[in-house]
């Protein structure tokens, strides 16, 4: 694959996909230590390494990293500006193309988060046809080519190194109006925070890869990193929210202290109310934390202040590492009932919750109780 033009056409993916159903499976969960999101550099180096670092500004750059936003926003008209951001990682599953479609859907939801349209892809592919069959780079291909055309976006190229253990992404671009941007410096006091998707996938993902999570709820955190966040973004801008992240590698905290900090507010997280994938919750009482949950526990350091007594396991599912996670919405307070009502009433979102609400800003970013 070039870095402009994929070598790889549409037929030439069919036709190796159908040649190799035969053939055993390739199990990509045990080319890693560490899948998907939970592989993130630690949030507290990153944050100091970008600290150091001098971005210069524009007056047509909406959006930049000042803010640790989901992507950047550049203004291209009075009309139109565009939505830019990569993301890709390694595997979170055994099956090849189940990895296409979660690494695509995950790249994907940054310019969802933003409440804009997905228009065009190029994919990141790190693969070693020494060590791996080379079915299974089709087989990714074609898994993020589902994904990518559900967004209603195009892939139109990409770029691959030979690596391994391998890695797939993609970088995006998305369209918004200038003056519609859902950022994560817009919360209000008065908001309610909404979660579309459940917790624990990182969870989960460990859990499989111990032997320790049963096939039903491993298959349950599957269909949810591979639900894309159109759908739930579409039902935000309909209601007029104009603050929302995705959850991902930082867990819950970690992404909610960057909208606590960008809009000068406090979160209220009301643990009780969280959503969680099925045995999320057994796999950290039975000890099966993965680290990233410890990394981020660390990055939120003195911005959050625990209640007492606090449940320890749900204070650390809000740390773990989610891959393709839910948006966690600052919804109008007039609007909120409506906004979770529409999507629960999807199909797709029916463990959305009312989780919390923005506060006026006090001595830490975020209240967990």
């Amino acid at each position: 694959m070039s870095e402009t033009t994929s070598e790889t056409t549409h037929e030439t993916l069919h036709e190796t996909l159908h040649k190799t159903r035969a053939e055993p499976a390739i199990d990509l969960l045990k080319t890693v230590e560490y899948g998907g999101c939970s592989a993130k550099l630690s949030p507290t180096e990153l944050a100091g390494i970008l600290d150091k670092l001098n971005f210069p500004a524009h007056p047509d750059l909406l959006v930049d990293v000042s803010t640790h936003d989901d992507a950047g926003v550049y203004r291209i008209n009075d009309e139109t500006a565009l939505i830019f951001t990569t993301d890709f990682f390694p595997p979170v599953c055994s099956d090849p193309q189940e990895f296409g479609e979660i690494a695509a859907a995950n790249a994907l939801s940054d310019v969802f988060a933003m409440g804009g349209n997905a228009l065009m892809v190029l994919n990141l592919m790190m693969y070693s046809t020494k060590d791996l069959p080379v079915e299974g780079f089709a087989q990714i291909l074609q898994g993020g080519q589902n994904k990518v055309m559900e967004a209603g976006a195009l892939v139109v190229g990409g770029h691959t190194i030979e690596d391994h253990p391998p890695k797939f992404g993609l970088a995006v671009i998305g369209t918004i109006h200038p003056d519609k941007i859902v950022s994560n410096s817009a919360a209000r006091p008065g908001d309610k925070l909404i979660l579309t998707k459940p917790l624990g996938t990182g969870a989960l993902i460990a859990g499989q890869r111990e032997q320790l999570a049963s096939r039903e709820a491993y298959q349950q955190a599957l269909k949810q990193m591979k639900l894309l966040n159109k759908t739930a973004a579409d039902i935000m801008v309909k209601y007029g929210a104009r603050c929302a992240t995705d959850v991902t590698g930082f867990g819950l905290l970690g992404h909610g202290r960057e909208i606590a900090k960008g809009s000068g507010v406090t979160l209220r997280i009301d643990t009780e109310s969280l959503p969680l994938l099925d045995e999320a919750y057994e796999l950290f009482d039975d000890g099966c934390i993965p680290g990233a949950a410890f990394r981020n526990l660390h990055y939120v350091g003195k911005d959050v202040q625990f209640k007492s007594g606090i449940d320890y396991n749900l204070k650390m599912l809000t740390c773990d590492a989610q891959t393709s996670g839910g948006l966690l919405i600052c919804a109008p307070a007039e609007t909120a009932e409506a906004m979770l009502a529409d999507l629960r009433a999807t199909g797709l979102h029916d463990q959305a919750a009312m989780i919390g609400e923005v506060l006026p800003r006090m001595d830490v970013a975020l209240l967990l109780e």
